[in-house]
């Protein structure tokens, strides 16, 4: 199961995904972060570009 899938099942909270997110991003493989997270391309590209705020939003939207 991914983080993501994780977050929308509230086994855990979105703190723990940033904290996953800071750590890779200054790795040169994405796409592995991405599978590992559990996150699409947009996903990825609203934390990266905007804010984790941004992505917390995104996610919590799917939840409804």
């Amino acid at each position: 199961m991914t983080f993501k899938e994780r977050y929308l099942a509230g086994e855990i909270e979105f703190e723990e995904i940033d904290r996953y997110i800071s750590r890779w991003n200054n790795s040169d493989d994405m796409r592995t972060l991405r599978e590992y997270l559990g996150l699409n391309a947009e996903e990825e590209d609203i934390w990266i570009e905007e804010s984790d705020e941004a992505l917390q939003e995104m996610l919590d939207s799917q939840k409804k």
